[in-house]
């Protein structure tokens, strides 16, 4: 597998190697060992999560508050935009944001580190999501940033139709954030 460094203290950009042949393809999606040594990722992974979006569907920016979790995020069926926010205070990416496509065809992972806030956006018309947590989703301890958030400017693709939900549309500022 190849790692790709985006910039953010900790978060990476993981490309598998894919063996593709005339009966279809294979890829190693985790792997412990591998990924401890390759990609300096050394976390328990303690819960799946599985969703299915519609196409215009922005989900985030998520966070937990008191018991971050580190995400390996990956998208199975269709295509999305990614993007993880440090939230991390003594970060120095602290308040930065990294944006990428995650897809079906690339087949593309995405680490996200225990401090950081996440979302997407689907661009397909439907789009299969799966990530590994390294703490269990605590819906009292649940945040969320405004996706659209001013002082953020993360430049999400342009598309005719978001939809959101109740929750996130009512999230708080950046500049609001108190962790």
């Amino acid at each position: 597998m190849k790692i790709i460094e985006t910039g953010l203290k900790g978060c990476k950009i993981i490309e598998p190697k894919v063996y593709k042949d005339e009966r279809g393809l294979f890829l190693e999606t985790f792997q412990v060992q591998r990924y401890k040594v390759e990609a300096d990722i050394d976390n328990v992974f303690l819960q799946d999560n599985f969703s299915t979006s519609v196409e215009g569907v922005l989900r985030g920016l998520h966070y937990q508050k008191t018991k971050p979790q580190g995400k390996l995020v990956r998208v199975t069926r269709g295509k999305v935009f990614d993007v993880a926010v440090d939230i991390r205070r003594h970060s120095s990416t602290y308040g930065k944001w990294n944006g990428l496509e995650l897809s079906d065809k690339n087949k593309l992972q995405l680490w996200i580190p225990p401090g950081f806030a996440h979302g997407f956006l689907v661009l397909s018309k439907e789009a299969d999501f799966e990530y590994k947590c390294t703490q269990y989703y605590d819906p009292n301890d649940e945040g969320v940033i405004l996706w659209n958030d001013r002082d953020l400017r993360i430049d999400w693709p342009k598309l005719n139709n978001i939809i959101i939900s109740d929750k996130d549309a009512k999230g708080i500022g950046f500049r609001d954030l108190n962790l």
